[in-house]
């Protein structure tokens, strides 16, 4: 009778073991999946703010583009910024203020 008891306990022992064993184990991979899916989370926000600012900056050029396609337009940059004449007329540059 004895030794049925040191088996049961022993029996009891090694499936309270196994059992936290394996409840740690499956706890381990619960957490790493839950740290993936915050860190696809967070990979997805940031590219759907780089997509808004990539589609804004796209709205910017395509504006641009048609800005330039415009002959008045176009000799008024050049004239601005490349420093551009008509004939007779005097380019006179101002310095900006810098604060």
């Amino acid at each position: 009778m004895a030794k049925r008891k040191r088996v049961k306990k022993k029996a009891r022992r090694m499936a309270t073991f196994i059992s936290v064993v394996l409840i740690t184990i499956i706890g381990i991979t619960i957490s790493k999946v839950v740290l993936e899916i915050v860190d696809k989370y967070k990979e997805k926000n940031d590219l759907e703010n780089k997509l808004v600012s990539l589609q804004e900056k796209e709205e910017e050029l395509e504006n641009d583009v048609n800005k330039l396609k415009d002959p008045e337009y176009l000799a008024r940059y050049a004239r601005e910024k490349y420093f551009y004449s008509k004939d007779g007329e005097l380019i006179i540059r101002i310095p900006e203020d810098k604060k």
